[in-house]
């Protein structure tokens, strides 16, 4: 396979309602927009998912915009592939920017499975029709997000997951946990706490969560380790896995007994499949989370859960959750709590090329 032109755009889009995390919030989202033509005239589609704002990794819209343009493209276009996992070797000179790269990972993917005339699941191993749908909620007012659960569990949502943050954490997960006893419920921390935080933490422990995501910074492992040591409720991984040497990492010094797998921060679908196949062999649980991404690389998510080892629901929410439109012309769907996985080739979404234009900020084309 050779890919003989990519097209590039940066696109924003307004959020149908705001989303506050404890880094911040998100009203608008920017991303980048692959689209890459091979020497048959095929189309791959990918999506780079890093925010405009360094606040989930150090990558952002525009550093990747920089290494996609001046380092990743060029050496690509000037190669010969036979399988996407080809780009891991192609692109080992050029160190971390995972999400650049991941963006053209999931372009190249589609690309092969439309070339094979096969689905983008079937490529990657995915086995699952349907998978299920959990949800992230954002910081709120505690009444609204009271009513936000309650309209998403009557939609059958099937875990759902409660944005938390110092001032904002225990009597919140009580209040929830008081009028839902029984959801399947877990806390996200986006890194705001520290070990001195560890006696707090441990007062989580009473409400039976499914696990608390990433109370630490990205690089704490062994702070992560000490406090899994301490607590009964799971730890999950997120930002601090953006490699498959981090996933060995926190499984041999315990720092995790869950990791949350996003194939836009590890790089892309490649390392996404050696992440998961590790993990399923230790014993780790797995779930695919989300990153308010647009269409494409929604589609490729939802291919990626598909996988046998994704045992707990990912973060992969409807379209009209996020967007009164996207860029993909079909609309992800929850129904009884599940969405359908693709069998169509490659990605198995068309792209609304109109609004696509309309969104477009910047462009730039290399052949």
């Amino acid at each position: 396979m050779r890919i003989e032109k990519i097209d590039l755009r940066r696109i924003k889009n307004k959020l149908k309602t705001p989303f506050k995390a404890s880094y911040g919030v998100t009203t608008e989202r920017e991303s980048i927009i692959i689209e890459m033509k091979d020497e048959q005239g095929n189309i791959g589609w990918g999506e780079c998912v890093a925010f405009t704002v360094p606040w989930y990794t150090e990558e952002t819209v525009n550093t990747c915009w920089h290494m996609l343009t001046d380092f990743l493209i060029p050496i690509l276009l000037q190669s010969e592939i036979t399988h996407p996992k080809d780009l891991v070797e192609l692109f080992r000179m050029v160190q971390k920017n995972n999400m650049a790269k991941a963006a053209l990972d999931g372009a190249v993917w589609d690309l092969y499975a439309k070339r094979n005339r096969i689905s983008l699941k079937q490529a990657i191993g995915g086995t699952r029709s349907e998978i299920e749908a959990g949800v992230a909620i954002g910081i709120k007012d505690r009444h609204e997000m009271l009513s936000e659960i309650a309209t998403l569990i009557t939609q059958g949502y099937k875990r759902f997951k409660v944005k938390i943050m110092p001032g904002n954490d225990i009597e919140l997960i009580r209040t929830i946990r008081e009028q839902f006893p029984d959801i399947p419920l877990m806390a996200d921390a986006n890194s705001a706490y520290t070990l001195k935080d560890m006696e707090h933490l441990k007062e989580l422990d009473q409400f039976q969560l499914l696990m608390i995501e990433q109370p630490f910074a990205v690089d704490d492992f062994i702070g992560h380790s000490t406090l899994q040591k301490e607590l009964k409720t799971p730890i999950c991984l997120d930002e601090s896995i953006s490699t498959f040497s981090d996933a060995e990492l926190a499984h041999h010094l315990g720092s995790c007994q869950i990791i949350n797998v996003k194939a836009g921060r590890v790089g892309g679908l490649t390392e996404a499949l050696r992440i998961h196949d590790y993990c399923v062999e230790q014993g780790i649980k797995l779930w695919v989370g989300g990153m308010l991404e647009f269409g494409i690389s929604r589609a490729q998510t939802i291919a990626l859960a598909s996988l046998s080892g994704f045992t707990i629901p990912g973060d992969i929410s409807e379209t009209a959750r996020y967007w009164d439109e996207d860029i993909t012309i079909e609309a992800v769907e929850v129904n009884n709590g599940l969405i359908k996985v693709s069998d169509d080739s490659g990605i198995g979404f068309n792209i609304n090329r109109e609004l696509l234009e309309r969104l477009t900020i910047a462009q730039q084309s290399f052949f």
